[in-house]
Formats: structure tokens, C-alpha cells, sequence
């Protein structure tokens, strides 16, 4: 009996546990997002209208990429980071994070493509992801070579493997899952893998 309702207990706990911190990390984000215009809206609408915050920062992102995709816009978007780029702190936070989320951008070629499985010694496979593929010319004409990125902790540190083509294959996994895999410490590996 003690065993039985162990394990209904402990299954709850990691039913729960999640759900709860998702909802409120959510809510978290709301209220904050939400509470940078409410101030503004209050003073101009002389009420509170709860998620007009969350509304007003959705158009603002959407005028930002209707401004970033005519030639226009990217020069002065450009040249906007350029000058913020000059701020030292802001430089140091702002650019590790524009490469971390535009490598997971769909429309970015410099992204990450792929996830792949690299064999670093013989029968000891390490998953990453493509990031090029390029030829190298060693004197037997062009090799096809790959550019593997390895993260080693949470995504944001790794390694970058260069393995010659034939030494990769490729899972069928999609980058969004492959992510869920390293975020998870490879739990949320499928049961079986088709290459």
C-alpha cells in the first residue's frame, strides 16, 4: 500500500511540477510585459484594461519586422545597433543573444539546420547540430566536410566538431526537438530513431 501511494505521489510531483512552473513563468511574463505600457494606458484611457500591454507589444514587434524587412528600415536598424553595440555592457549582453536566437531562426541560413549524429571515435556517437557543410581540398580533390555544433551545457557553451561527411548521420529529429533532447539531458530522446 506504502509503494502505491509512493509512486501515484512522486507521478503527481512530476505531473505538477512542470505544469505549475510553465504557468508561472507565463504569468510571470504577462505581468511583466503587461506592466511596462499599463502606466501609459491608464494615464490615456483613464482605466485599466488588463492585456492591452501584451496587445501593444505584439504590434510593436510586428511594426519592428515590417520596418526590418524593407531596405530602409535594415539601415537604420543597422546602423541603430551599430551605435548601441559602442555601450560596453550592452554590447556584451546584446550579441551573444542576437547569435543565440538567430540560430534558431527559420529564415537564417548561418542557423542551425539540422540535428546530427557524429561519430567521434568508432561506435560513440555525439548529437549536435549543422551548422555549414564546405569542401576542404587536401590534395584528393574536394572532400565534403561538416561544421557540427556539440552544446555541453544548456545550449550556450559547446563545441564545434569539423567530421568529414560520412561520418555524420542524420536522425529524423527536428531542430525544436533536438533542443528539447539537450534541454532535458537526453530523456526527451525518442524510444527509437529512423536515419
Amino acid at each position: 500500500m506504502w509503494l502505491w501511494i509512493r509512486r501515484r505521489f512522486l507521478t503527481g510531483f512530476f505531473v505538477t511540477v512542470p505544469l505549475f512552473i510553465t504557468v508561472a513563468a507565463l504569468a510571470w511574463i504577462f505581468t511583466v510585459v503587461d506592466g511596462l505600457t499599463t502606466p501609459l494606458y491608464d494615464q490615456l484611457l483613464r482605466r485599466r484594461i488588463p492585456g492591452l500591454g501584451i496587445v501593444s507589444t505584439a504590434v510593436a514587434i510586428m511594426l519592428v519586422g515590417v520596418v526590418a524587412t524593407n531596405v530602409f528600415g535594415r539601415r537604420l536598424l543597422a546602423r541603430g545597433e551599430e551605435i548601441l553595440l559602442h555601450v560596453p555592457v550592452f554590447k556584451t549582453i546584446y550579441s551573444p543573444l542576437k547569435q543565440l536566437i538567430a540560430a534558431f531562426s527559420p529564415e537564417n541560413d548561418s542557423g542551425f539546420k539540422r540535428v546530427v549524429l557524429v561519430e567521434r571515435v568508432p561506435g560513440v556517437y555525439s548529437i549536435g547540430f549543422l551548422t555549414k557543410e564546405f569542401t576542404v581540398n587536401r590534395g584528393k580533390g574536394p572532400e565534403e566536410m561538416l561544421a557540427v555544433y556539440v552544446p555541453t551545457n544548456n545550449l550556450y557553451l559547446g563545441d564545434v566538431v569539423v567530421c568529414e561527411r560520412q561520418r555524420a548521420v542524420f536522425p529524423d529529429v527536428s531542430v525544436e526537438e533536438g533542443i528539447r533532447i539537450f534541454l532535458t539531458g537526453g530523456v526527451a530522446l525518442p524510444p527509437s530513431l529512423r536515419l
